[in-house]
């Protein structure tokens, strides 16, 4: 499935971790812009002072990752498009010039189903999303999100479960603590 990164996917990195790993497992092919990742950059420095530099390290590892990834809509094509946010054009933009077929978003309303169809274009919550993985393919998913919780161990006294509720996952991660 070839999908862009809404901003609010990639911060937090949990979150963020979990779906590059699906990436890195084939199930998806993650597209987005440069405006979209500098729109992940600005709230991270706003959340935490120094974590924009954070995220520029990051931005790097997956442009590395994902050559083909940072999608340049096209500007004059965006005037043509309506959505109930004006500053989420540039999102579905993205996804209609990266040919793909959904917008991992955690924000659903701001897309909604009649202005995406007509492009082929779904929006999906990455908590459904990645439950529908694990359904499909529970090992992978559950090798994903378990590197994940590794990682952040060190930083967190949250169990599983928790960790995966506060990244917006809490369907996610009641099946893997079931």
């Amino acid at each position: 499935m070839i999908a862009v990164l809404d901003a609010c996917v990639l911060y937090p990195t949990v979150l963020r971790q979990i779906l590059l790993g699906t990436a890195r497992a084939g199930l998806i092919e993650p597209l987005w812009s440069a405006r979209i990742l500098e729109e992940w950059r600005r709230t991270a420095e706003r959340r935490a002072p120094g974590d924009g530099i954070f995220a520029s390290g990051e931005m790097a590892r997956m442009r590395a990752a994902w050559p083909e990834g940072e999608i340049a809509p096209d500007p004059a094509g965006e005037a043509a498009l309506w959505l109930p946010d004006p500053g989420d054009i540039h999102v579905l933009a993205t996804a209609i010039a990266g040919g793909a077929e959904a917008i991992i978003t955690l924000n659903l309303k701001d897309f909604p189903a009649r202005e995406l169809v007509g492009h082929g274009i779904t929006a999906r919550h990455p908590d459904a999303l990645l439950y529908a993985f694990w359904q499909d393919r529970p090992d992978d998913i559950s090798a994903i999100v378990e590197t994940t919780y590794e990682a952040a161990r060190p930083h967190t006294d949250l169990t599983l479960r928790a960790l995966l509720k506060r990244a917006r996952l809490p369907r996610l991660g009641k099946a893997l603590a079931g």
